[in-house]
């Protein structure tokens, strides 16, 4: 992009979207009318309609260069995928080919399914799996080096039916908070909501390097952050990089990465810089969950797009450099109805909005019960580096409601009816030049793993590499037993209004353990209360992912039709296979970069430095080299302890890797395996701040987040 050109973003927001605008322009009326209620009501859609819709789908991708199109889907590998067909069909006599596009070439695909994770739903020989198309959330053509592409938003199933991807749970539980909301509604004498949509707004942090410099070190392209590396003299101690002035190159690449994303119809709001050097965050509008999550993955590979073209390298990786802030995901997500009443907004007087205390104490239930499974949700092998680490939530699950919400329950739970809400005051300055405004009746609380805030959750514990598809999958279906079990109970109430006010103060009651205000990084609430209010704290990946598949768990996402027993055993076994390789490729790095790399700099360094001490004796038998000596003999011995704990990670990751896959391989790869590269990482780290800086082999920490 040149630094002249300009452009009015509401021009050419969503250009690249198939939306709604789109095919009312291009579609026939009567068959705009068919797939829009496909969309709204999720019936079948009928080849002959599918038919027309794909006709036009294609003509409008060729009109913005598309040559080809995809299936877009999101298999279990945490990335998308794709397989590309271009339009053309078979030459004709006269050598011209046309281009095609039919409904069921729209409707379904057929990628290969074979090397896709499957935790054993699959034999690899069995190699059928197919794509279905996700009209809810609208195609769209994607333009980079390659050319356009047409690309459509697809589920991904096996051959017998089993979900292989992140697609189809979430679209399940979405319906399964739709029917379970509705009810409640109904009995508060709506009669008009048709629908009700988890909607989500997720908060994207990231980092930025100088590609040139991310090159140079083999641990950040093969796993995504750095194994060893020493704290430069300036980290973010002085907090100067939060929310200050942004450089002008990440400007420059801020700049071009909205206008990708608001031409594909992601409305990316926020941009601003986070709290360790080199980390930034953008954050977009709210949207339906399923649109969410697709936006989302969009706004992860158009953050690597990007950069390359900047010169830069987009590290998604929650803790790529030890020592400073790694990066989350916040998952902001509230519920609403198709004609605009968000059930999470308590209004002016929360104490006499019965419907939302019924809806909060629901999810107050939900999240105590389930609270295992909400951590699940945002396990994985970076994010064991955050959660706990004083970065980001503790790896308690509790509640902050603030001070309003708090004093509402109080009232329930004490006296069985609440009579007032503490309202917002001025908010006095003290400076005559600026004005007095109201301020919120509740302030926020940075270190809740799920908060409230004014009128929506947020879920604080997902990492910034992993698919916003499974904690939202996990956060409906609660959520939907709780309104269930509520409804089963109303519904046969003789006096409904009695009934609803002790459900709400048995909720409130029952389930207060798991509201807490407090500093969530306090060792008083992390050892102490938390502890004795009987909270689990679930410290590591390994240890969460049990939760997936406990009796508790089968019957919940059976009930609602979520995952089968069988779909939960399949994504147990690839979450501990995925602790284990990713470990392993990371000790497998470090055993690479400690071989060629690290020890042959150290050596070349102390040679360097005996020659000297050797020339120096030669020169003045009298010279005073102790210093010389001192360094070079305590390089030496990091240089023995280096080696004594690389041939020890080489032994223990080889034992790892003949292990059977599993749990117990899983298990070892975090006790001995990741304790064994600690070992390694720690004399190493103290070489670096020893070895001439020319001689060290790869970028300082230093040299990549301070110089961007």
């Amino acid at each position: 992009m040149s630094e002249t050109e300009y452009y009015n973003v509401a021009d050419i927001f969503g250009e690249n979207v198939f939306n709604d605008a789109v095919m009312r322009e291009r579609l026939p009326k009567k068959t705009y009318q068919k797939l829009r209620e496909v969309i709204e009501n999720g019936r079948e859609l009928d080849l002959e309609t599918a038919d027309v819709v794909a006709h036009e789908m294609k003509e409008w991708a060729i009109e913005k260069g598309a040559t080809h199109y995809t299936h877009w889907f999101q298999p279990l590998t945490g990335v998308t995928a794709e397989k590309h067909d271009s339009f053309i069909t078979a030459p004709m006599p006269n050598g011209k080919v046309l281009m095609s596009f039919s409904g069921k070439e729209l409707i379904k695909g057929e990628p290969d399914a074979s090397s896709f994770p499957s935790g054993g739903l699959r034999a690899t020989f069995e190699a059928r799996g197919y794509t279905a198309w996700d009209c809810t959330s609208p195609a769209f053509v994607r333009q980079d080096a390659a050319g356009a592409t047409l690309c459509i938003p697809t589920a991904f199933c096996s051959y017998t039916g089993e979900a292989l991807d992140q697609k189809t749970p979430l679209l399940r539980s979405m319906e399964a908070i739709n029917v379970q909301a509705l009810r409640l509604l109904k009995l508060f004498g709506n009669t008009t909501s048709k629908k009700v949509t988890p909607s989500v707004g997720p908060e994207q942090e990231y980092f930025i390097v100088d590609r040139k410099k991310y090159l140079q070190r083999k641990d950040l392209i093969f796993t995504g952050r750095t194994l060893f590396g020493a704290m430069p003299p300036k980290g973010q101690e002085m907090d100067d990089h939060y929310f200050g002035s942004i450089r002008e190159r990440i400007a420059a690449y801020m700049r071009d990465v909205n206008k990708e994303l608001w031409k594909l119809g992601v409305s990316a709001k926020t941009q601003h810089n986070e709290v360790a050097p080199a980390q930034h965050e953008l954050a977009p509008i709210y949207a339906e969950a399923n649109i969410a999550v697709d936006h989302n993955q969009l706004v992860m590979e158009t953050l690597k797009k990007v950069a390359g073209r900047h010169g830069l390298q987009c590290l998604l990786h929650e803790k790529p450099f030890a020592g400073v802030n790694g990066s989350g995901k916040h998952n902001n997500w509230s519920i609403t109805t198709d004609d605009g009443i968000n059930l999470l907004d308590p209004g002016k007087t929360p104490h006499e909005n019965v419907q939302f205390l019924l809806v909060l104490t629901c999810v107050l239930k939900a999240v105590d019960i389930h609270a295992d499974l909400l951590r699940e949700s945002a396990a994985d092998v970076g994010n064991d580096h955050r959660l706990g680490a004083n970065e980001a939530p503790p790896a308690i699950i509790s509640v902050y409601l603030g001070e309003q919400l708090q004093d509402v329950m109080a009232q329930l739970i004490n006296t069985g009816a609440a009579t007032h809400s503490l309202k917002g005051s001025i908010l006095e300055t003290g400076v005559k030049t600026l004005p007095d405004f109201m301020k919120d009746a509740t302030d926020r609380n940075r270190t809740s793993p799920f908060a409230f805030t004014g009128n929506k959750f947020e879920f604080r514990m997902v990492g910034s590499q992993d698919s916003i598809a499974q904690p939202n999958v996990v956060l409906n279906t609660i959520v939907a037993e709780a309104f269930a079990e509520a409804c089963d109970i109303l519904e046969k109430a003789d006096d409904f209004n009695t009934a609803v006010h002790d459900l709400i103060k048995q909720y409130a009651t029952e389930h207060q353990r798991i509201v807490f205000n407090g500093n969530g990084y306090s060792d008083e609430w992390v050892e102490g209360e938390a502890v004795r209010r009987g909270l689990p704290n679930i410290k590591s990946m390994v240890d969460a992912i049990p939760a997936l598949n406990t009796e508790k768990a089968v019957a919940l996402f059976e009930k609602f039709g979520v995952f089968t027993k069988a779909e939960l055993d399949s994504r147990v076994e690839i979450e501990y296979e995925t602790y284990a390789k990713e470990i392993n490729i990371e000790a497998k790095a470090m055993i690479d970069i400690a071989s060629k790399q690290i020890i042959p700099a150290v050596i070349k360094y102390t040679t360097a430095l005996a020659n000297s001490v050797n020339a120096i004796k030669a020169a003045c038998a009298d010279a005073d080299i102790s210093v010389q000596t001192e360094l070079l003999n305590e390089t030496s011995d990091l240089l023995s302890e280096t080696k004594l704990a690389l041939a020890k990670l080489v032994d223990v990751t080889e034992q790892g890797s003949s292990m059977e896959e599993g749990r117990e391989q899983a298990v070892y790869y975090r006790d001995v395996v990741k304790n064994a590269m600690d070992a390694l990482r720690a004399p190493v780290d103290k070489l670096e701040m020893i070895v001439d800086k020319d001689m060290w082999p790869m970028p300082s920490y230093g040299d990549l987040i301070f110089e961007v």
